[in-house]
């Protein structure tokens, strides 16, 4: 009996060891997308190839890499697992972010023209919700949201298909960066509420005439739960990878409106403190000291980078408009 009992001890430990193993490799973050992935495939450049390429690569990347989509699993070590399912919905919101863009913006001449079908179709797949493992799937709905972005590009590249287009404009661009904006900001505040602070409010700001449903106090205390500090750095790790393909793309096909605006120094301003944000984590878990205090708190240290790629991309939206 005892000999029995030791026996099952060492194969739940063995077992254990290697579901552990398993999610230490499932939870390796994709490559970002290179310059050459981004590269047209046809003879000439394609005004939207990239940036519409960027967005099917990101979504092949999460489907596909070790262990693929683990947002929706239900078996063991995934169910455990929540680093790598926040980093696929941080850069799910992002993809999302840009299909919708895409469908509104730049693939519309005026704001009376009807928007390409295939995109509408691929934007409306994006949105099914992540955890989603019945029928529909969350992995079979976003590739077929692939599939209609890549009738989406093959379309842009024939010269005989003049119906579908994709507008590099100062414009439209600035369309996509205030939603880069609005989210950068969000992630920038939930990571420095990882060691609580005070915030003052401040939402009806500017506007002596404004105001709103209830009322709010002056201020209040602010804090992510402690079981929700790697949740939400992971997830703004995930949102920068995807955002920083895109950006690569953005240069590309947006490079002639950038020279114009002499914007070119401001996007890759951008680029960099994006790569910032991927560099490797080595300690064993996400640490949440004090600000000052002996520990780090790598929340904070995310925070930094997003708040200057924040900055970086409100002087590039500035640039846009007035340039």
């Amino acid at each position: 009996m005892q000999m029995t009992w030791k026996k099952g001890a060492l194969i739940a430990a063995l077992i254990i060891f290697i579901g552990y193993i398993v999610s230490v490799w499932w939870s390796v973050a994709p490559d970002v997308l290179s310059h050459q992935e981004l590269k047209s495939e046809v003879s000439s450049e394609v005004v939207g190839y990239a940036t519409t390429t960027s967005l099917i690569l990101t979504m092949e990347k999460l489907l596909d890499k070790s262990g693929g989509w683990l947002s929706n699993d239900v078996m063991p070590p995934s169910v455990f697992m929540d680093n790598m399912p926040a980093f696929e919905f941080g850069a799910l919101e992002q993809a999302r972010d840009l299909a919708l863009i895409m469908r509104k913006e730049f693939s519309r001449s005026q704001s009376q023209s009807a928007a390409d079908k295939d995109l509408l179709a691929a934007h409306s797949k994006l949105n099914i919700e992540h955890t989603s493992w019945l029928v529909p799937s969350a992995e079979g709905e976003y590739r077929d949201a692939i599939k209609l972005l890549k009738v989406y590009r093959a379309k842009i590249s024939d010269p005989a298909n003049q119906d579908a287009q994709f507008y590099a404009r100062a414009d439209n661009l600035n369309e996509w960066l205030k939603e880069v904006q609005k989210r950068l900001g969000s992630m920038s505040q939930r990571l420095s509420a990882s060691v609580g602070q005070e915030r003052l409010n401040t939402d009806l700001a500017g506007d002596s005439e404004a105001s709103q449903s209830t009322p709010n106090n002056a201020s209040k205390q602010i804090k992510t739960s402690w079981w929700k500090i790697d949740d939400v750095f992971y997830e703004t790790r995930g949102a920068t990878w995807a955002l920083l393909n895109f950006m690569k793309a953005i240069e590309v096909d947006f490079a002639d409106v950038l020279k114009k605006k002499n914007a070119e120094v401001s996007l890759q301003q951008i680029i960099r403190e994006l790569e910032e944000t991927q560099q490797s984590v080595w300690s064993p878990m996400i640490l949440n000291g004090s600000g000052f205090g002996v520990v780090a708190n790598h929340s904070l240290v995310m925070a930094n980078y997003i708040s200057r790629a924040n900055a970086a991309v409100i002087d590039l939206t500035n640039l846009l408009t007035k340039g």
